[in-house]
């Protein structure tokens, strides 16, 4: 009866003792494949395998290797140090539900979709370091519940967002070109106030801004813009007393600008009537301007009126007198008499009482003489 009971009482430690040396002897199973110059990932590895070290070799991480890779349920550690991975997939790893340390340092990795890390409850220790990530989304990080090591050293990170619910321990930040900018203000921030340490922080330090070039990321001095757009909760009786002085400032503001608003609308009325009759009087002076050369012309061209009867014959008198004079003057030759009789009798006072100028034969005046 009493083997009986101690065996009860014993039987519970007993299978948690063996549960650990199971546990331990599981632990223990490693295979280093570093140098083999290998393009997959080995099929014919022990299932029970714990610890795989495929490093330095030219494994791509393709659709082959994930369905390899998923057949290895047991592992814990997997070091990919030195391959050709290019870009992780979604669900690369979404049966290691027992992995705690991932390590792809020193690959070309620039580009991880948003799901490539699902499965991995258990991992604490996540290298990606020597890349060429330009921009991480912080929704690969939710389901690493358990993530401790956060390595993104020597990538092409300038901005990184805190993802919520981020429980890390440690972080490895330096050699990426961080903007220094409004926006790294959040991650500032959160390794200020966390419990997380910066590694190596002395180094980790910002690339542009050329001004704060010599600055660590956690050391920056940022001005009030941009603590205006994080700015933290303020209490109710703070901000009264806020919203009270920016309602008396906006209050006087306001009054100066109608004061002045008034000032400048009597000067500017008269200051607007006199540019109006400027432009007025340049505008009509302008005017006369052009059009007095054209009335002038105009006015000119019908500046003729009709002669009267005793106005023809005054006229042709005194052309007679002038013809008398020329004709006693000059008696060179007949033909100069003629023409002068011609001019003389060029104009003749027709019916109808109006001058005529047309020319007259010479032989026809002299029988109506």
């Amino acid at each position: 009866m009493k083997t009986t009971c101690i065996t009860i009482l014993f039987w519970p430690l007993s299978r948690l003792l063996l549960s650990d040396d199971s546990q331990s002897s599981r632990t223990e199973v490693k295979y280093n494949f570093t140098e083999m110059n290998y393009s997959l990932i080995p099929v014919d590895i022990n299932k029970n395998i714990t610890i795989l070290d495929l490093s330095y070799n030219q494994i791509s991480l393709n659709v082959t290797d994930i369905r390899v890779l998923q057949t290895y349920f047991l592992l814990t550690e997997l070091y990919l140090i030195e391959n050709n991975i290019i870009m992780l997939y979604n669900n690369s790893f979404g049966n290691l539900s027992n992995l705690e340390i991932l390590n792809m340092c020193t690959n070309s990795i620039h580009i991880i979709q948003q799901d490539a890390f699902i499965g991995l409850n258990k991992l604490k220790q996540l290298h990606l370091c020597q890349n060429k990530i330009f921009q991480l989304n912080p929704d690969i990080f939710v389901p690493l519940r358990n993530l401790i090591l956060l390595n993104l050293q020597g990538n092409l990170i300038s901005y990184f967002d805190v993802p919520q619910m981020f429980h890390l321990e440690s972080i490895i930040l330096y050699g990426n070109p961080w903007n220094c900018s409004c926006s790294l203000l959040n991650l500032q921030k959160w390794l200020n106030t966390s419990n997380v340490t910066l590694e190596n922080e002395n180094i980790t330090t910002c690339a542009y801004p050329d001004i704060l070039k010599r600055y660590s990321i956690t050391t920056v001095p940022y001005n009030a813009e941009c603590y205006s757009k994080f700015s933290p909760p303020i209490n109710e009786d703070l901000y009264n007393h806020s919203q009270s002085i920016n309602n008396s400032t906006f209050n006087s503001s306001l009054n100066n600008l109608k004061n002045s608003e008034h000032k400048l609308l009597g000067k500017s009325w008269a200051f607007l009537l006199g540019v109006v009759v400027t432009v007025l009087m340049t505008s009509f002076l302008i005017f006369i301007a052009i059009k007095c050369p054209i009335w002038y012309n105009f006015l000119l061209s019908y500046n003729h009126h009709r002669l009267e009867e005793h106005e023809a014959e005054t006229y042709e008198d005194g052309f007679t007198g002038n013809s008398s004079s020329l004709s006693q003057a000059s008696h060179t030759n007949s033909e100069e008499t003629t023409v002068i009789f011609e001019q003389l009798h060029s104009f003749v006072i027709d019916d109808d009482g109006f001058i005529e100028d047309k020319y007259i034969d010479t032989h026809e005046l002299r029988e109506e003489n």
